[in-house]
């Protein structure tokens, strides 16, 4: 019978490298691992198999190993199942399906211009400002990129803004448009009269 610091600290190695083994699956699944990590599961396995022969007195360490032990469980589910479908070639939150979409679809198929709109003051017109971030946050959201804050969003506006008009543009438009399957957000100053 084990210690319960020894249990404990038991406890912590696995669930760090429960941790490391989901983050490394995630890069598997996002095509950055060419393989899937067997050593690191492998390895939880052992310990999880250790710790479960063994007899843990202290119900705090035996309710933390059995909810370690339950998502260990369900995590091996989704992951086997995510290679699985990956094998078979299915569509799905774990299929390598982005460079099939690109040799299958055309590009101009998907070139299009999800908005534009035009300031003098962006500050003064805060509607087209938030519909124009509503548009890129979800054009971001669908292609799977991280959005930015409002915030920023509203400084680069600004900061654009700004410099084409000292360039001699009264008004800005800004444009958010998808080309071959990326996002393009580009500002240009507008010819006014003067």
């Amino acid at each position: 019978m084990a210690d319960s610091q020894e249990i404990q600290r038991e406890l912590q190695v696995l669930e760090s490298d429960l941790r490391k083994l989901e983050g490394e699956y995630n890069m598997y699944f996002a095509g950055r691992l060419p393989r899937p990590p067997w050593e690191t599961r492998t390895r939880v396995e052992t310990t999880i198999k250790r710790l479960d022969r063994g007899v843990i007195q202290n119900y705090g360490d035996r309710f933390r190993f059995t909810t370690l032990q339950s998502r260990f469980a369900a995590f091996i589910d989704l992951w086997d199942r995510g290679l699985r479908s990956r094998e078979e070639g299915r569509p799905g939150r774990f299929g390598q399906q982005k460079p099939t979409e690109t040799k299958k679809a055309p590009a101009s198929a998907e070139d299009k211009v999800l908005l534009v709109a035009s300031f003098k003051d962006p500050l003064k017109e805060m509607d087209k400002l938030q519909d124009l971030y509503a548009t890129l946050r979800d054009a971001r959201e669908q292609l799977g990129e991280q959005n930015i804050p409002f915030h920023k969003f509203t400084e680069l506006v600004k900061a654009q803004v700004s410099k084409l008009k000292k360039d001699g543009a009264p008004e800005v438009a800004f444009r958010v448009s998808l080309k071959d399957g990326k996002l393009n957000f580009t500002a240009r100053g507008l010819k006014g009269e003067k």
